[in-house]
């Protein structure tokens, strides 16, 4: 009897330490994504539920077609209702619920919820979503050839110099390895390279890489990426390849402080300038007073008191030099008549 007893206990016993290791495998399977109904009509909703995601991470919810779980959504963002998406944010332990309306993708079905995160570590999950009355063709058959994949994670290189100071284009050199993870040759592969400010699209442009990636072969890649004359603030760098994202950097660009400065000196000297000039001109055409000569504007002087002045003696009378005291017109005496 006390035999049949512990065969329960032992099994609760072991229940409870497998437990915690069934947590720990699934959070690390990565995040993951419910859906309360496979199938909605244009103008229900379907409630999203989702696990194993990063704590208080904001994440975008969206209906997608042409995609499925294994290949992801193939056309980006393009092949998403992006108008009718929501934003949800993971509670403290990485899980969330909120309702999604049913709106029909640009392109035909299969069609998934594609949530994805929107800052930080890039991370997604899909779920299956049939939207009723949606046209249904079947997904572009997959390359045969081969395929890039991302070994190590990408960097930025270069610095800023004097003329991304003073508003010049800021420049880098986008660095990372990729190998060929396919069962075929990659020649002289085209990439797309991406650049997004803050919460807008990113604007791509098509980089070649010269060089050929045999079967299972790595190589170093590096493409520039530049960004307008004055560009500041923050920016993320994608690289895509064959529809898919492969790499995001972030890349935070310092003000350009120099315009600022030319035109702080601007704004001081064209004003100091237009009054030298003016002045000039002022002067020019100032009225000429009496021999020519232009009045200077009005002039203070200092009176002194007046005084009386000293008697004057014979003695300090002078003389003219070429008269004698004789002969001199200021000291001859009138005669009186005789």
């Amino acid at each position: 009897m006390s035999g049949r007893v512990r065969i329960p206990v032992l099994v609760a016993v072991l229940a409870l330490l497998l437990l915690p290791l069934a947590g720990a495998a699934t959070a690390a399977d990565g995040p993951s994504v419910e859906l309360s109904d496979s199938q909605a009509g244009t103008g229900g909703s379907v409630t999203v539920s989702g696990s194993g995601w990063r704590p208080h991470t904001l994440l975008m919810m969206l209906i997608c077609g042409q995609a499925t779980p294994s290949r992801g959504v193939i056309g980006g963002t393009n092949s998403c209702a992006n108008g009718d998406g929501r934003a949800v944010t993971t509670d403290a332990k990485g899980g969330f619920g909120k309702k999604l309306p049913v709106a029909e993708p640009p392109v035909p079905c299969p069609c998934v919820v594609h949530v994805a995160t929107v800052t930080g570590a890039k991370a997604d999950a899909d779920a299956v979503l049939q939207v009723a009355g949606h046209a249904v063709e079947p997904l572009p058959a997959e390359p045969s050839g081969g395929r890039l994949s991302i070994l190590t994670d990408t960097r930025l290189e270069g610095a800023g110099g004097l003329l991304t100071w003073f508003g010049a284009p800021p420049s880098r050199t986008l660095v990372l390895t990729v190998g060929n993870v396919g069962s075929s040759t990659v020649k002289n592969p085209v990439f797309q390279v991406g650049t997004s400010h803050g919460v807008f699209a990113p604007q791509w442009e098509e980089q070649q890489w010269r060089g050929t990636l045999g079967p299972g072969k790595k190589a170093r890649i590096r493409l520039p990426v530049e960004l307008a004359a004055g560009a500041h603030g923050d920016y993320t760098v994608s690289l895509e390849y064959g529809g898919k994202v492969l790499a995001e950097q972030p890349w935070g660009v310092g003000r350009p402080w120099g315009v600022t400065l030319f035109w702080i000196l601007v704004c001081l000297v064209v004003p100091a300038a237009v009054f030298r000039v003016g002045m000039a001109v002022v002067d020019r055409v100032r009225p000429r007073g009496a021999g020519g000569v232009r009045h200077a504007g009005p002039r203070f002087f200092l009176r002194l008191p007046r005084g009386r002045a000293p008697a004057q003696t014979p003695s300090t009378i002078s003389t003219l030099p070429w008269f004698t005291p004789d002969s001199d017109p200021g000291t001859a005496t009138t005669k009186g008549p005789t």
